[in-house]
């Protein structure tokens, strides 16, 4: 424990100092909120919390942004809608919350299409050289939000009643999954009767049996407890769990570009160590769930199903378009193409 705190802290302290003096800011103050999806400790509350100790750093102080942790300004749609009406400025929310809002965002939700190593890095290479976030900001810009990066929280796992082994195992297992008309659709494919719940209300759908399954980082899986009242914890490698950190477009464009620049440019280059924090962090939670529950059953399905689940999943792909809202086709196709020169970038199979 004490060694995961030392690196994580060098990670986070080594990423500060490299950029916080990156330009000396005379501007005017500002002010702004930001509301984040995970409560305190956890990953998006976090690197939310570095952010605003980020821009404190480098404007000498003129510029303070306030984190709030999960609960404290509402549900997970709730906080997305303060952002888009610029109640507040900022929000931190996942891939699946925000489609609500911007339903093209839903093509990150498409199982099996990232590859199964260096997420961080593919993420990083297509946010500097490809054409997807350029695209997917379009979107945004059109729903009164802008993105400023994709972040890698880790894979999703499903924790269950049940042991799933092969997708036969997924039949009528419900499921909670996040507020996503496509994972809705990905999940049905698998044979699951998947349904969307808050975050708060999880664990209590757990407990009395109201659902049989979640799916989660295990980052959430151990701090929101999920793993109590559950006695399986089983990783398909589908599915990245992809942050999005936003701003409100009026309130955005209204800074100066100085502050613009800085803003996007420190989401950008925290990809990659909140990657690595996050794999140490989902690490040692494993850990502390085995050791707080030891008759907790973690697996990966082998290759044979993995091969089952992909058919599956491809056979959802033809339905984003249909759902993703205006544009739909080319940002899939465009997220493809990324993708692939990523891979080819970094020599990942």
């Amino acid at each position: 424990m004490k060694k995961f705190l030392t690196a994580s802290l060098t990670i986070v302290a080594f990423f500060c100092c490299a950029t916080a003096f990156a330009a000396n800011y005379s501007g005017p103050p500002i002010s702004a909120k930001l509301a984040s999806e995970e409560i305190e400790g956890d990953f998006m509350t976090v690197w939310a919390n570095n952010f605003s100790e980020h821009m404190k750093t480098w404007s000498d102080g003129k510029i303070n942004i306030e984190v709030y942790p999960y609960g404290t300004l509402g549900a997970l749609g709730d906080i997305n809608e303060l952002a888009q009406m610029g109640v507040v400025q900022f929000v931190f929310s996942d891939h699946a919350w925000i489609s609500s809002f911007v339903p093209q965002a839903q093509v990150l939700a498409l199982n099996y299409i990232f590859p199964t190593e260096q997420v961080p890095e593919v993420l990083d290479w297509t946010a500097r050289n490809g054409t997807f976030l350029p695209m997917l900001e379009d979107a945004f810009r059109n729903n009164d939000l802008v993105p400023l990066a994709i972040m890698f929280e880790g894979w999703q796992w499903i924790t269950s009643s049940k042991e799933i082994k092969t997708i036969d195992d997924m039949k009528g297992l419900k499921l909670r999954l996040m507020s996503s008309k496509l994972l809705v659709e990905g999940y049905k494919a698998y044979g699951a009767s998947p349904t969307p719940m808050d975050y708060g209300e999880v664990y209590s759908g757990l407990q009395m049996g109201l659902i049989d399954a979640q799916v989660n980082p295990l980052f959430a899986i151990y701090s929101m407890k999920f793993y109590e009242v559950q006695d399986y914890v089983t990783q398909l490698k589908s599915e990245p769990f992809i942050g999005i950190p936003t701003v409100n477009q009026e309130f955005f464009d209204g800074l100066p570009k100085e502050v613009q620049d800085e803003m996007r440019r420190y989401w950008i280059d925290a990809i990659i160590p909140a990657g690595q924090w996050i794999t140490e962090r989902n690490a040692s939670d494993m850990e502390k769930m085995k050791a707080d529950k030891p008759s907790l059953k973690f697996h990966y399905i082998d290759d044979e199903a993995i091969k089952a689940f992909k058919a599956q999943a491809k056979d959802v792909y033809p339905i984003y378009p249909q759902i993703g809202g205006e544009g739909a086709d080319a940002m899939l196709e465009v997220l493809l193409k990324d993708i692939e020169g990523a891979k080819k970038s970094l020599n990942i199979e």
